[in-house]
């Protein structure tokens, strides 16, 4: 190339800048630093923008490396000679420098680095319009290999953050789509780079970055989530400081384009601090915005229900777990508000009227979360849902009366846990929903039971002839705490109608000895007791006959329920048809439970009648035909006992038959019914043994063949 073709730059000019040493470069950009002053002297605008143009294309964009340190400095000279006058000519000095910044020469990368702060350090606030291309270059030079140019991107990285802000024009709408990109970044540098940059822009008030945080606080979390400790350490201290500002000016806040991604994140288990960080951020969530967050509740409860179940045994884990449960407790009021607005009162949700999102609950989502979480394998966890299951039914059970058919399959299986806490709430939450007055029936009780009472007493039952463990391991356990919460009497008349047309009959009979044992032994059927010994009174008397009907199918229980209502006329005539029973171990054994139930506390007073004068004839009958019942085995001998101990002038004197106990109750019809009942065991058991024997028969013909 001719002289003319570099023109207004010298020969000696462009050989220097193209020569491999510094300081023939560094003369040639002093030159064109004086150059530059002389033509802005007197505003040529043009020769300026023509040692721009070939500084920048055949110099900072040569194939040469020299040349392109050559044209780097080159440009950095001018905008030195231009000072002030620099704004015109940002565009043209910056980027063919920015396109250096990336070169595969890490000499010529460094002199970018060089030139761009010098370029920044004249222009100030002018370079802003090219604030973003500028921060995409530093945020890669950040994790540059060579130290020099780390040294140099970190001058030129403060440089520009005091421009921005002293500046009143910064384009924040314009760099949030970047700073968003760049926040995903995986290197640990252009991380500290990004958080770096999030804090500057966040400490000042006029930018108001908190508008802006739900576009970068998932990038901010997984941050946090760095391996790196003086990351996360940067991250956590600008997320805390993000939270300082959404608590005092929470009217500010978009709580809702947030609430998501702190769920999301709160459910990472493999980062306690990551965990710990979102449910505070929840809680705070929840506590200030109120109402507005019932819409999310299903998402709240997929991050907090787990995290209930967390032992104490780090402190971090004690202080998410604490968290989740100040979340549960606050949304658990929030719940109390919406029952009080369903109700009519809106004193309490009054604070919130600022609020313009909806507060609607997905009753739908929350009902699947909690259904989900009732198969937990945590204790705590499972309490929780059920709490919240009775919560939401007892502040809205307009709206919950629609979900009672997917709950209750659920709430059955969960009394099957092998947890009596969890049981036991489940049977709250049971009795809670069926004695609602939404759709209620009125029961003899007095109380009011819904039309899902019977249908639970029936599944009841189904579940303990499908899984006998249950019946014998929890049944007392349950139906003792059904009688506590509900009418104790309600609940046998009810078991007694439905195990009456029950087909299998010797479920019935073990399910009614279940029931006549937990009727003569618990404390919570003191009050039933007491009424079924006075049958004088017409409702006692129709629940004795209720429960004689159901409680022939085992004989030993119908012996047991009338001694205790003291029909001991009845009881002898029982015992004379037990010589047409067959007798089996399984009797053998009720019958030696019956006589411990005789030696029992419960059984006291009918022990104290043997001591009355006369002494009652078919009492002590009674207790002769039981005796006479047992084979000599413990049970015989205190039996016999017992009776040796009435006084035998009791026995001179003529006996009376107590026969007012009888008064209207008529106990030939009894009698007749437990003969049938009695037959239909005779055949039913009959009918098995058959069947068991063609089964067993066609196992051995299939095997012959075989």
């Amino acid at each position: 190339m001719s002289d003319k073709d570099y023109a207004p730059l010298s020969a000696a000019c462009v050989r220097a800048l193209n020569d491999k040493l510094y300081d023939k470069r560094k003369a040639a950009a002093l030159e064109i630093e004086k150059m530059v002053k002389e033509f802005s002297a007197v505003n040529n605008t043009g020769q300026i923008k023509r040692i721009l143009k070939i500084l920048a294309q055949d110099f900072a964009s040569s194939q040469n490396p020299h040349s392109r340190k050559g044209g780097l400095i080159g440009l950095a000279a001018i905008a030195i000679a231009l000072g002030k006058e620099t704004s015109n000519f940002t565009d043209e000095l910056i980027k063919p420098i920015l396109g250096c910044l990336s070169d595969q020469d890490l000499r010529v990368r460094y002199y970018a680095c060089e030139s761009l702060y010098n370029v920044v350090k004249v222009s100030r606030g002018a370079v802003l319009p090219h604030f973003s291309p500028i921060f995409n270059a530093l945020s890669k030079i950040a994790t540059d290999s060579d130290q020099n140019i780390k040294n140099g991107s970190e001058l030129l990285d403060r440089l520009l953050k005091d421009i921005v802000a002293e500046s009143t024009s910064f384009d924040l709408d314009g760099f949030i789509p970047l700073l968003r990109e760049r926040i995903y970044t995986k290197s640990p540098f252009s991380r500290q780079f990004v958080i770096s940059w999030i804090s500057v822009l966040n400490s000042e008030p006029r930018l108001d970055l908190i508008n802006y945080l739900p576009e970068i606080l998932d990038g901010l979390f997984r941050i946090l989530e760095d391996t790196n400790l003086e990351v996360k350490k940067m991250c956590e201290t600008t997320l805390g400081e993000f939270l300082r500002i959404i608590k005092s000016e929470p009217s500010r806040v978009n709580f809702g384009a947030m609430i998501n991604i702190l769920i999301n994140h709160a459910q990472e288990k493999n980062d306690e601090l990551v965990q710990f960080t979102a449910i505070t951020w929840i809680k705070e969530f929840v506590q200030l915005s109120g109402p507005a967050m019932l819409p999310y509740m299903s998402g709240i409860f997929t991050a907090i229900l787990p995290c209930l179940a967390y032992e104490a045994d780090a402190r971090r884990m004690t202080d998410i777990k604490e968290t989740a449960t100040a979340v549960n407790f606050t949304l658990m009021k929030l719940i109390a508000l919406q029952g009080s607005e369903e109700s009519g009162n809106h004193e309490e949700v009054r604070k919130y009227e600022h609020e313009d999102i909806p507060h609607e609950i997905d009753l739908q989502s929350v009902v699947d979360v909690l259904i989900q979480y009732l198969m937990h394998n945590s204790i705590q966890t499972k309490v929780a849902v059920l709490k919240w299951i009775h919560d939401l039914y007892t502040k809205l059970p307009n709206k919950m009366v629609n979900y009672i058919d997917v709950l209750f399959p659920a709430l059955q299986r969960t009394l099957s846990d092998e947890a009596d806490q969890v049981v036991q709430q489940c049977l709250v939450v049971i009795a809670e929903v069926i004695s609602s007055r939404n759709t209620s029936i009125n029961k003899s009780g007095g109380q009011n039971y819904n039309i899902h009472f019977n249908k639970f007493i029936v599944s009841l039952l189904h579940l303990f002839s499908t899984d006998k463990k249950l019946l014998n391991e929890r049944g007392s356990f349950i139906i003792r705490q059904l009688c506590v919460l509900l009418n104790a009497e309600d609940i046998y008349r009810t078991l007694a109608e439905i195990l009456l047309k029950e087909n299998n009959l010797k479920f019935a009979s073990l399910m009614v000895d279940h029931l006549n044992m937990i009727l003569l032994t618990s404390s919570e059927l003191f009050e039933m007791r007491n009424r079924l010994k006075d049958l004088s009174k017409e409702a006692n008397k129709q629940l004795f006959l209720c429960l004689y009907k159901t409680w022939c199918h085992n004989p030993v229980a119908t012996v047991a329920l009338c001694l205790l209502t003291q029909s001991y006329s009845h009881v002898c005539d029982l015992i004379k048809l037990f010589g047409s029973i067959e007798v089996t171990v399984d009797f053998l054994m009720e019958i030696d439970k019956l006589v411990q139930l005789i030696e029992s506390p419960i059984l006291a007073y009918l022990r104290l009648e043997l001591l009355e004068v006369p002494c009652d004839k078919d009492l002590v009958s009674s207790l002769y035909g039981i005796l006479m019942l047992l084979p000599q085995t413990e049970a015989f001998f205190t039996l016999k006992n017992r009776l040796s101990c009435i006084p035998s002038l009791h026995l001179e004197e003529k006996m009376n038959r107590k026969s007012s106990k009888d008064k209207n109750i008529d106990f030939k019809g009894l009698l007749e019914h437990f003969c049938e009942v009695q037959q239909r065991h005779k055949e039913y058991k009959k009918s098995t043994r058959t069947k068991d024997i063609m089964s067993f028969d066609r196992d051995v013909n299939v095997s012959d063949d075989i």
